[in-house]
């Protein structure tokens, strides 16, 4: 079986394109036709390829891109105006097609006709692009995340820093970075109120005890799904679902794996907060560690409760009281 084709056993009359992105280019196949073209990845080639794309004599059942950080968003907003379903994938799923498939070759071309044969067969989910709104406050909560990250590794070097001269100018460039924390924290508070959906859902998050400005925040830019997913949805989204590592009689313990980091880390600092400062969190908490639990494992199982309960409130459209209704 070691390099057969997926089309060979998956027959289909439909048609699939896979578009592998980079910075300069945009890799295009369109499967079961095998052709496989390159535009560049600005308006121009963007352009060029929705043309060629029209003038198909058959229809595109699905367009998988590849999830590139920010050189995919033009290319997928574009489609999604022109009236195409997108699906947007993580890079590493179908290259693990492609190992399955015994494609051990890796160039642009091939990662495009692999990604219309994952399109064919695993058929995922379609992802529209984020509101405007969405897609600039996630921009705003990414970049404070790395500016206090930045913050944190000089402020540990600075306790290391013996010369006066290399001291100073950490003292300065932490001074400067904390200006910029102060200012990407206005605007992100200042996006948030100009958009009544978004200040709805800020002040439902941060009613719950142990979610703070931040934590909502990011929750809103990172988690869009919040409200229409069931509770084993979104603490998988998360990564804190308990995922079954069985084996034969081999019965193994039970692992977090996937989801979103950056959200799970301000997730884990609200669970550290919950405890400290919501009764019926605390005591969740301490029932897991009286059985045995190990902190952390504790913690997460607050980060899943934790963020079930803003599912359910968010779905519910009402903050968080002491007493359910």
């Amino acid at each position: 079986m070691q390099g057969k084709e997926l089309s060979e056993h998956v027959p289909s009359e439909e048609t699939y394109i896979g578009i592998d992105v980079c910075k300069s280019h945009l890799d295009v196949h369109i499967h079961p036709c095998d052709e496989t073209w390159r535009v560049s990845n600005d308006r121009c080639g963007i352009a060029a390829f929705l043309r060629r794309l029209a003038a198909l004599p058959v229809a595109v059942r699905l367009v998988v891109v590849e999830a590139t950080g920010k050189w995919h968003r033009a290319v997928h907003r574009r489609l999604h105006e022109a009236g195409y379903d997108v699906a947007v994938v993580n890079p590493y799923r179908s290259r693990k097609l492609a190992d399955a498939m015994g494609h051990l070759a890796k160039t642009d071309a091939i990662d495009a006709r692999t990604l219309a044969l994952f399109g064919q067969a695993l058929r995922p989910r379609i992802t529209p692009p984020p509101p405007k709104t969405i897609a600039a406050l996630r921009e705003l909560v990414a970049a404070r995340r790395a500016t206090v990250a930045e913050a944190s590794a000089l402020g540990n070097r600075l306790m290391t820093a013996e010369h006066g001269l290399v001291a100073r100018q950490l003292r300065a460039r932490m001074a400067m970075l904390k200006r910029h924390i102060q200012a990407m924290a206005i605007s992100i508070s200042n996006a948030i109120e100009a958009d009544p959906a978004m200040a709805s859902l800020f002040n439902i998050l941060t009613s719950i005890p142990g979610v703070g400005s931040v934590a909502a925040t990011t929750m809103i830019a990172e988690l869009t799904e919040l409200g229409a997913c069931s509770r084993t949805q979104i603490a998988a989204l998360l990564g804190v679902a308990p995922m079954n590592w069985d084996s034969g009689a081999m019965r193994g313990r039970r692992i977090i794996k996937g989801g979103r980091a950056p959200l799970r880390a301000v997730l884990y600092m609200a669970a550290i907060a919950a405890v400290r400062c919501n009764p019926e969190i605390k005591a969740f908490y301490e029932r897991l560690k009286n059985r045995g639990k190990k902190p952390k494992l504790a913690l997460t199982a607050v980060m899943r409760k934790l963020v079930i309960l803003a599912n359910t409130l968010v779905r519910e459209n009402r903050p968080w009281a002491p007493d359910a209704p």
